[in-house]
């Protein structure tokens, strides 16, 4: 997937105006509407001027385009940064005139089709407010509990000179347990005002997980990394494991292998059916960083008629 700058496409630099962006979009779409322009690439000009227009004219989408930076060219090899978005209060607005199935699959790996706007404004004085949208991450722990926490949300709004700057809120919300990475949370009323006696948009949270060094989740089920010797794996054993919800005693079956998944049963995130919790394992090599540990893997070395190439024809 190929990076797009947007600004490129509509010849502006990153300190345009909003009143910049506008001008330039309908300076464009005239010069590039398939109906009228001559230039050989007109149809595509203009999806690629839609799209560009469709980001930058919202200033919570344009906000978090340029947290991505200035270092990316357009054409470069690009995939999103893990939970890039995180935060970012999003809001719908409509289209530029564009289709949204239309935009590219860059835009679609930063906003996906929820962000891509929602219901245009009709013309009467009281109407219901937009929704909004943000992605907050959560520790696994609390899925499993439930827990009340208070977040902070970036949204933006536009200063005296029409640049977009972030401005951030804290809401105080109730996480429920059974909560997968994936669904959201409905904060009823606290998206965009109405207009007149229109009642405000909801915001709606996605939920995503706090990255771990030892466990992910699938779903409903739980992975963690469990490190054990050489002994243990070859031999069994029962051992004790640390978990996101505490340590189990686990039994390791004889000649264990790296890799090898071990089913706790209704120990992963709660729900109805809960998911399974599964202890991986990770065969973990005492160093040889002394005489007698030394001594102790040369006596391995003639006592094991042992070659983990062999099976590779090596």
């Amino acid at each position: 997937m190929q990076f797009k700058d947007y600004y490129k496409v509509m010849g502006l630099s990153r300190d345009a105006t909003q009143e910049d962006i506008k001008r330039a979009y309908r300076k464009l779409a005239r010069q590039y509407h398939p109906d009228v322009s001559q230039e050989a690439d007109a149809e595509e000009r203009f999806k690629e001027l839609g799209e560009a227009y469709e980001v930058l004219k919202d200033p919570e989408k344009r906000a978090a385009y340029d947290q991505l930076g200035s270092n990316w060219q357009t054409g470069q090899d690009f995939q999103p940064p893990p939970e890039w978005d995180q935060g970012f209060e999003f809001h719908g607005g409509g289209f530029a005139g564009a289709d949204a199935s239309q935009f590219s699959d860059f835009f679609e790996s930063l906003f996906g089709r929820r962000y891509a706007g929602t219901q245009q404004r009709g013309a009467h004085f009281h109407e219901s407010g937009d929704d909004a949208f943000a992605k907050i991450l959560i520790d696994l722990k609390d899925a499993y509990e439930g827990a009340n926490r208070t977040i902070t949300i970036k949204r933006t709004h536009l200063d005296a000179n029409g640049h977009p700057e972030l401005k951030e809120r804290k809401l105080n919300i109730h996480i429920p347990k059974g909560v997968r990475s994936g669904q959201h949370i409905r904060l009823t009323g606290q998206g965009d005002p109405g207009f007149g006696q229109g009642k405000p948009g909801d915001l709606y949270l996605e939920i995503a997980f706090n990255p771990h060094a030892d466990y992910h989740v699938e779903g409903h089920d739980v992975f963690v990394t469990v490190p054990v010797t050489p002994w243990e794996a070859a031999l069994g054993a029962v051992i004790t494991a640390t978990t996101p919800i505490g340590k189990f005693d686990i039994k390791v079956p004889a000649e264990s292998t790296s890799g090898r998944k071990l089913r706790l049963k209704g120990r992963g995130i709660p729900g109805k059916p809960p998911g399974d919790l599964y202890a991986v394992l990770n065969v973990v090599l005492p160093p040889a960083n002394s005489e007698p540990a030394k001594k102790a893997y040369r006596e391995m070395a003639e006592k094991f008629a042992f070659n983990p190439r062999q099976s590779a024809g090596v």
